[in-house]
């Protein structure tokens, strides 16, 4: 059975491009365009790892991470902040609210790739 990501990110481009080159390497890809669909979502299909964009409308990454791990539901799937923020203090928010690893916008995607496994284990 196929690993599960979950793409909370509201550039539906970018969201196209990784949900075609995951699907690639064999992931099943669910998709949501904004923090408070994401965290829905998250319950619903309990994806095995979540990539979350910080920079979004309405509800940030910052905010969504903190409700996803505060979810008894959706606490232990790793998130892994996919984003153009590459501030030091972005960074060290993201991993003290949880999140598995941080990818800065553009990335490479054998490198992200390679991260998902990673947080997967």
């Amino acid at each position: 059975m196929a690993l599960r990501i979950l793409v909370i990110d509201d550039e539906p481009d970018l969201v196209k491009a990784i949900k075609i080159r995951l699907n690639q390497v064999g992931f099943e890809v669910v998709v949501a365009y904004n923090g408070e669909e994401g965290a829905i979502k998250a319950k619903e299909e309990k994806p095995d790892l979540i990539l979350l964009d910080v920079l979004m409308p309405e509800m940030d990454g910052f905010q969504t991470i903190k409700k996803l791990k505060k979810d008894l539901s959706t606490k232990s799937i790793p998130v892994i902040m996919l984003t153009a923020k590459s501030q030091l203090d972005d960074v060290i928010e993201a991993t003290d609210l949880g999140a598995a690893d941080y990818v800065v916008k553009p990335f490479d995607y054998r490198i992200l790739v390679e991260k998902i496994k990673k947080s997967i284990g």
